[in-house]
This record gives structure tokens, sequence and C-alpha cells, in this order.
């Protein structure tokens, strides 16, 4: 029995909408899956759903993280400057990124080689608890790890979220945190890029 260490390079989006959804969007340019992308969503009675392209993206995530519900369906991102357009089975979203602030730009200015490393995520756990009110570090499920680097930050201007075309309501914080995992999305709306390991119990 040994371990097994998967990571994801990509970004995730998080909104939260005045109806009480909030969104999480995980965009995944690298990854051992190929390209994809994924949607979280966490309803105001906490009902949790997944909506994730194919059945194995479903089945990993679904076997690291926690839903209530979990849809296989497709799932597109497209990126033109600051404005990103999510469609995700029932769920569609559009939202703008701002300018990077200094907490941002002094992601962006770390190492790669170092924010990859577990230590690195050990180091900043406390400082991303303080200032942002997420963790960089934890366990979902048994025999699971991830730790998460940030490597930029761009608040969400605003977002426009339907479901079942039904409009969620105007972009508001992701309050009350999201349940998915061990950490929440920041409570601003917000982008971020980040590489994501997880590190599993192979038998």
């Amino acid at each position: 029995m040994g371990c097994e260490r998967l990571s994801f390079d990509g970004w995730i989006a998080g909104v939260g909408t005045v109806s009480g959804t909030r969104v999480i969007v995980g965009h995944w340019p690298r990854s051992p899956f190929g390209p994809f992308s994924d949607v979280m969503l966490e309803r105001a009675d906490g009902w949790r759903t997944l909506l994730a392209p194919t059945t194995r993206s479903a089945e990993f995530i679904a076997g690291t993280y926690h839903f209530d519900e979990v849809r296989t369906a497709p799932v597109s991102v497209g990126m033109r400057g600051g404005a990103w357009d999510v469609s995700a089975g029932p769920l569609d979203l559009h939202f703008t990124v701002g300018h990077q602030g200094p907490l941002g730009l002094a992601l962006r200015a770390v190492p790669r080689s170092l924010a990859r490393r577990p230590l690195w995520a050990a180091v900043t756990d406390v400082p991303a608890r303080l200032m942002a009110g997420v963790r960089t570090r934890g366990s979902s499920r048994p025999g699971c790890r991830q730790w998460y680097a940030a490597g930029g930050l761009w608040p969400i201007l605003t977002a426009r979220t339907s479901f079942d075309g039904t409009d969620l309501g105007a972009l508001a914080p992701v309050v009350p945190p999201v349940r998915f995992g061990f950490a929440s999305a920041p409570a601003a709306p917000s982008l971020v890029r980040v590489l994501s390991t997880v590190e599993r119990t192979a038998t």
C-alpha cells in the first residue's frame, strides 16, 4: 500500500448570490484527467451538488469531497479578457474580474517550485485563515490529504447566475462558507489561480 499524488493546475472561482446559492467553479487546463472544468453548488438549504463532465472526473471529485447529489453533464468555460462564461448542465454563470490587489500580486511572486511543496502550504495556512478566511491544507476524507498553493487573486466584480432557467439573483458574498471539504472559498467573491494537490492512499 502506498500513496498517489495528483496535481491540478488552474483556477477556482467562488461566487455567492442573494438567493443563498453559492457556486464554486474549478477550471483545470492541466490535470491527471486532461483539461476539464467542474462546478460545485450549495443551496441556501444546504443541499450540495457536483456537476462534472465525465464519470471518471465525477467519481474522483465525489471521492475527495462531500455532496448530496452528483450529476454528469457537459461543463464549458470561456474567457475573454476579464469576462468568464460558465455553462454546466442546468447552470449558467457569467462573471467579470477586476485588477489584482497587493495580496494577489504577492501571491503571484511566489516561485511555483516553492508553492507546490506541502511545507509551503503549512507555512501559509495560518495567514490564509486570518487574511481570507480559507485554509491551504487539510483532509476531507480518511486516507486523503490536500494542499493548495495560490498564484494570484482577482476580485469578482459582477456576476449573473441562473439554474434551470431561474435567476439566482445579484452577486453576494460566499456566506455561509460552503461545506464540500475542509476549506471554503474566500468570503469575498474571487478568482484564484491555484495549484491543488491531492494525496490519497493507494491500494
